[in-house]
């Protein structure tokens, strides 16, 4: 397995460790403010999977855990392998994911090869499209994946980030679609290098999505708010 991108040492993308970001190329969303633009088209990585595990050996004992993010990792065949490498080195894995590979996602659940998963609501269902791109939304499969989170064991998070295109009324029905959920991220929104001018929501805003978001889920935090 190649990857994108590296991170060889994170304090922030693996809750509570120090972790590795791997990035993977190919993604089945077309998000317009994706910070990672360039990782949407498949494309052959640059950095070997023997490059990440000689770097993991060489800082045994002070990494803690990999972080497999993208691009949608879970479009990767190479995935599986991958991580069952990781776990044998005695380190945590988490899984930054958009939801839309339930099956692979049960599959690693199952098998007991995760230890945290970020997934990704991007908006109320009614208004995913415009966030992801025409014909890239599949209602059914986002929806397998919630509740395989939701009823399962696995530390999780839902997170959305609270783009301009992402309304109050889309924060309340995201909370009712994820109800009773572990733990919910609302993140900051970086505008894009695009020729598009879309004003950020206020710290005000955040402030009321967050109140809407607790009616019905618990741990609701800003993530990345000044």
């Amino acid at each position: 397995m190649k990857f994108a991108g590296m991170v060889k040492n994170s304090f922030v993308d693996f809750p509570g460790q120090i972790s590795t970001v791997v990035f993977t190329s190919g993604c089945n969303f077309n998000c317009w403010y994706c910070h990672n633009r360039d990782l949407i088209p498949s494309s052959e990585g640059k950095i070997d999977e023997s490059e990440v595990f000689e770097f993991l050996k060489s800082r045994k004992g002070f990494i803690d855990g990999v972080v497999i993010s993208g691009g949608e990792p879970t479009l990767s065949s190479g995935l599986y392998e991958f991580i069952k490498k990781v776990k044998s080195f005695g380190l945590k894995v988490k899984l930054d994911t958009n939801g839309t590979n339930p099956e692979i996602l049960e599959k690693l659940l199952g098998e007991n090869l995760l230890d945290y998963v970020a997934m990704d609501i991007k908006t109320s269902f009614e208004n995913y499209e415009k966030i992801v791109g025409k014909g890239n939304f599949n209602k059914e499969l986002i929806q397998r994946s919630i509740n395989i989170l939701k009823t399962g064991n696995v530390d999780y998070e839902f997170r959305t980030t609270f783009a301009p295109d992402v309304s109050l009324s889309d924060i309340e029905q995201i909370s009712m679609i994820i109800e009773g959920a572990r733990a919910y991220a609302i993140q900051k929104y970086n505008a894009p290098n695009l020729n598009v001018i879309k004003i950020p929501h206020s710290k005000e805003d955040f402030i009321q999505a967050k109140e809407i978001a607790r009616k019905r889920i618990n741990n609701v935090f800003l993530r990345s708010i000044d």
